[in-house]
Order: C-alpha cells, then structure tokens, then sequence
C-alpha cells in the first residue's frame, strides 16, 4: 500500500510505502546557510515525525548546496543535528535551487 500524506496537485510531502518515508525537499528560511540549515532540518524532522520516524531512522539524505563554498558551514549544522551513531548514507552536491536566496536543499529517506 502507498500513503500519501499532505498531498498537492505537483507532490506529496511525505509518501509511504512498505515501511519506507520518502520526504520531498525542504529548504529553510535565514541569510546564511547556518540559519537556512538549521531550519530546513527542522522542518525535516517535523515531517519525519508525522511520517511516524524520526531522525535516528533516516537512510539516506541528499543535500543540494546553492556553493560547494558553504559545505563547511552546513556540515557544522548536520553534525550537530545528526543523533550520534546513526549516521545515514549521505550525498552533497552542487546545484541552482529554485530561487535565488535559497542556499541548502535536503531530501530524505526514513525508515517508519
């Protein structure tokens, strides 16, 4: 069975299928990659949370930076954010986000 959760015409938030949570991208709001890091995971873990997960089960992240410049600064926030020893597989790139001002995108993968 496929659950799909705040769904929209173009997504859903959140879909679920055979235990899996699959997140659509968050972005954050603030001036700098911190502040848009620090608030994008919190939306993440919002939705992980009504997914029936949590931060501790995701698989996979994929992070777009808008400047591989700023993979510093967002790790400093990741690292933080990530409960220790629960790690998920993790890839970061570079890539134009949708509007200019954006500077970190993430997407997740969750066990439920």
């Amino acid at each position: 069975m496929i659950e799909r959760i705040d769904t929209g015409q173009r997504m859903s938030k959140i879909v679920k299928h055979n235990g899996v949570a699959y997140l659509c991208g968050q972005v954050g709001d603030g001036a700098t990659v911190s502040d848009q890091t620090r608030d994008c995971l919190s939306r993440v873990e919002a939705l992980l949370n009504k997914a029936g997960s949590a931060p501790d089960r995701i698989l996979q992240a994929v992070i777009w930076l808008s400047d591989m410049a700023d993979f510093a600064e967002m790790n400093e926030v990741w690292d933080a954010w990530v409960p220790e020893g629960h790690a998920p597989a993790r890839a970061c790139g570079e890539a134009r986000l949708a509007r200019p001002e954006l500077k970190v995108e993430i997407i997740v993968t969750a066990a439920c």
